[in-house]
């Protein structure tokens, strides 16, 4: 199980020379159209840098490229696991091919949350932990916990 968050084609421009996708482009496909939907949510993303000045910065990332996609081919970006601590973030996306189902990518980020005035290191509001902590209940039997290689790093 998972949580769909977006589709997205791939787009010439984002090809090289092998005739498939640029390993750069899976990182921005998880960033901009997985990871931004995901803060968004969590009301942590453009909007919130821009008015409270809070915002996420990753840390750190494990990526892995299971499958190639090409030009044209169309893929979903789920979120397969989520958790938090007081400052940090760590999430697990899945890029998986729309038409053919097959694992394309997996990405696991740990994040900071950021007070972007003082360029240092917030805790997390009550609305924001409530915001998470909600989410988390609701999903939580879609999550998948197995080959996680930051779940130490938060401090519970």
């Amino acid at each position: 199980m998972s949580i769909h968050l977006t589709s997205q084609k791939i787009l010439k421009e984002w090809t090289d020379y092998n005739n498939h996708m640029n390993v750069a482009y899976y990182v921005l496909i998880f960033d901009i159209y997985g990871a931004e939907k995901l803060m968004d949510i969590f009301n942590m993303g453009e909007q919130s840098a821009k008015t409270t000045k809070k915002s996420t910065m990753v840390v750190e990332s494990h990526i892995s490229y299971n499958q190639e996609v090409k030009q044209g081919d169309e893929v979903d970006v789920n979120l397969i696991y989520f958790d938090h601590d007081k400052k940090r973030l760590q999430y697990k996306l899945e890029m998986v091919h729309k038409e053919k189902k097959y694992l394309a990518s997996t990405i696991e980020i740990l994040a900071l949350y950021v007070d972007l005035g003082q360029r240092k290191v917030a805790e997390f509001e009550e609305e924001k932990l409530k915001i998470m902590n909600d989410y988390i209940q609701k999903n939580k039997d879609k999550f998948k916990n197995d080959d996680l290689k930051f779940s130490s790093k938060l401090k519970k």
